[in-house]
């Protein structure tokens, strides 16, 4: 199985139009020893930040064309903790809903396609917390912020939100 790494970033800066886009990037390391790397963007879009962190992470993973070994380093801490903290399985187990009173979770669409596009892989997220302070930060925060900002943008009418 081929290992991925994934960087992502929702909220972009960049942008002329303020924050609200993402950027992925995808690179793995060839049998050569050569490495490959693949650019997804989306420009501005009106969404909350959170749901751009999540389709970054989809674009990402729907992008895999064979099953992969995934690293995805992100700075969403939420987007990260759902997994971690196993936040997923027990709004699963709760029919989507979460906390004591049962409230409804937000975003089930997002993230019902993120579970749809993690079938095929094993996936490990990884926090990149803040600026400086995970030694892959520096680099998510380069790759997918250029990304984002970046002239490569995805073709995919599901994730553009408006």
């Amino acid at each position: 199985m081929t290992h991925v790494d994934i960087y992502t970033d929702g909220a972009a800066r960049g942008n002329p139009d303020g924050p609200g886009g993402y950027g992925a990037v995808i690179q793995f390391v060839d049998s050569k020893g050569q490495l490959h790397e693949r650019e997804l963007s989306q420009g501005y879009t009106r969404t909350t930040n959170n749901r751009m962190e999540l389709m970054a992470a989809i674009a990402a993973l729907e992008a895999l064309t064979k099953p992969c070994d995934a690293t995805l380093y992100s700075d969403s801490k939420y987007l990260v903790d759902a997994f971690n903290q196993h936040w997923i399985e027990s709004w699963l187990k709760k029919g989507w809903k979460r906390g004591p009173k049962n409230e409804p979770v937000k975003n089930i669409d997002l993230w019902q396609r993120l579970l749809k596009a993690m079938e095929p892989h094993k996936v490990t997220y990884c926090w990149v917390k803040g600026h400086n302070s995970h030694p892959e930060n520096e680099r998510c925060d380069r790759l997918a912020t250029g990304a984002a900002d970046g002239d490569n943008l995805i073709d995919d009418p599901g994730i553009m939100l408006s």
